[in-house]
């Protein structure tokens, strides 16, 4: 049943919704905003609730204080971690790939407004939105060998190839460099680079025009992309012809079409 996010009142980071759009901001700036056990699984939830939600459109995701997200807090994650036996720590990896899995099954577009600091957990963030905008001074690293763990993480060796290529992820990936803004945006991870008084407001000027498109083919472009990765280009082709013959019998098919007829701009609904 669809219901109003606008009252949403988290724990572990700030909520905003406004004219279809919401915001979500980790706000731990004296940390550059880091994720704990808690937040974790809120966001997870929250990322699983938005199917049902009927006034959220799109979610941007950013960080306060100049930065985005600093991964994992080394004391309330990393260090409780060291002493966890497998079976504590196999249900802590899995709910971190369960917030991906979250953010890519959730229909609304996800939209990243990165500043500064984007590293571990917070690059897997990042990575899992459907597009991201930077600034100059991002610092993007998914540093996990740094730290004695492999790269897979949360998905890192499935997703970060598609986005930027085999090669540049493997090295980043087997390294743990720190990507710069430059190269971010010139392999394809950031869309675009604004400057840091800009970048949230350009990322929520892009979910207010998603917002306020056919929000039900959104999501179903949204659901192709993801499900196409594992997909031959037969299956592909037939799954998308099934999902556009859905979409055309929405109500904003035809509103476009008669807007068209009238030469006036399409109001889209949503339905």
């Amino acid at each position: 049943m669809k219901r109003s996010f606008a009252d949403y009142q988290p724990q572990h980071f700030r909520w905003h919704v406004a004219d279809k759009v919401a915001t979500i901001t980790l706000d731990r700036p004296e940390k550059k905003n880091p994720l704990t056990f808690e937040s974790y699984a809120e966001l997870r939830d929250l990322f699983r609730d938005l199917t049902y939600a009927d006034d959220v459109k799109v979610v941007v995701l950013t960080g306060a204080g100049g930065n985005f997200c600093s991964g994992g807090d080394v004391h309330e994650i990393i260090g409780p971690l060291t002493e966890m036996a497998m079976p504590e720590l196999l249900d802590f990896t899995r709910m971190t790939g369960d917030l991906v899995k979250a953010i890519r099954a959730c229909p609304q577009p996800i939209i990243s407004a990165v500043d500064g600091i984007c590293v571990g957990a917070g690059a897997i963030l990042a990575m899992a939105s459907d597009l991201r905008y930077g600034t100059p001074a991002c610092k993007t690293a998914f540093l996990f060998t740094r730290v004695g763990l492999a790269g897979c993480d949360m998905g890192a060796c499935s997703i970060l190839p598609r986005i930027i290529g085999q090669g540049r992820a493997s090295e980043l990936l087997y390294t743990g460099r720190t990507m710069s803004a430059e190269e971010g945006e010139r392999w394809g991870f950031y869309n675009a680079l604004y400057s840091s008084e800009d970048v949230l407001a350009k990322a929520q000027q892009m979910a207010s025009q998603l917002a306020h498109g056919p929000t039900f083919a959104h999501a179903m472009t949204k659901k192709m992309l993801h499900q196409e990765w594992s997909m031959s280009i037969d299956e592909a082709i037939e799954a998308e012809a099934e999902a556009q013959a859905i979409c055309m019998q929405t109500k904003d098919f035809r509103r476009a079409y008669e807007a068209f007829v009238a030469k006036e701009k399409p109001v889209f609904e949503g339905d």
